[in-house]
């Protein structure tokens, strides 16, 4: 039975180590995300409520991390609100239900906050099945007007966006080191760094855009 739970301090370096293997080589050769997660701890737009671990037999073998967020309508009036990342399980228990699990158990502990809207970058296939649409269904773009593909949205409450037109802002916290983050990366056991076919998929996805 998986059991849900916040973070703890005793966790960090299990999470980081789940986070490096469930991102490896997936999306470029190598990773960052773990130490994105390692840095992001520590920022103030954090949010620690929404920090969870699931839990299996006793195991640590997944996560997910929240930050603050924000949208600006045209009159400049701002709206915070949620993106997560990075949400990983391990690959030997990927495809089983527990990443809908931990996504779920966030949504509900997000709305006893009062949050209302998540925004994430992603791939859609992956998401559209917890509910998030493309950013254009919701009018949400980027400051340069664009609509990116892999920006998805999921309305917690029915209505919160009500139709305006939004620009998206993320926290500064995404904002790493890519050296910083191969200095931490050496800290961990070697894996080798190599090619898959996601790599080219990732950046198709991350580089188009919704007209």
């Amino acid at each position: 039975m998986l059991k849900i739970r916040n973070e703890t301090e005793a966790d960090y370096q299990i999470v980081e180590e789940i986070i490096r293997k469930a991102f490896y080589n997936v999306y470029r050769p190598g990773c960052t995300e773990h130490y994105l997660a390692h840095v992001m701890r520590g920022h103030e737009d954090f949010i620690p409520e929404l920090d969870f671990v699931a839990e299996l037999d006793g195991r640590v073998i997944g996560n997910i991390m929240y930050t603050k967020a924000w949208l600006r309508d045209q009159k400049g009036n701002k709206k915070e609100i949620l993106t997560f990342g990075p949400i990983s399980i391990l690959p030997e228990y990927q495809r089983m239900g527990y990443g809908k699990m931990l996504i779920e158990h966030s949504f509900e502990q997000a709305l006893k906050m009062g949050y209302d809207t998540v925004v994430i970058f992603g791939s859609p296939a992956n998401y559209v099945g917890r509910g998030f649409k493309s950013c254009k269904k919701y009018n949400v773009c980027m400051e340069n007007d664009k609509f990116p593909t892999a920006m998805l949205v999921k309305e917690l409450k029915e209505g919160a966006l009500d139709g305006r037109k939004w620009f998206y802002r993320e926290s500064a916290a995404m904002d790493i080191s890519e050296e910083e983050a191969l200095r931490f990366d050496e800290g961990f056991e070697r894996i080798k760094k190599c090619y898959r076919p996601s790599q080219d998929e990732f950046y198709i996805m991350s580089h188009s855009f919704v007209e």
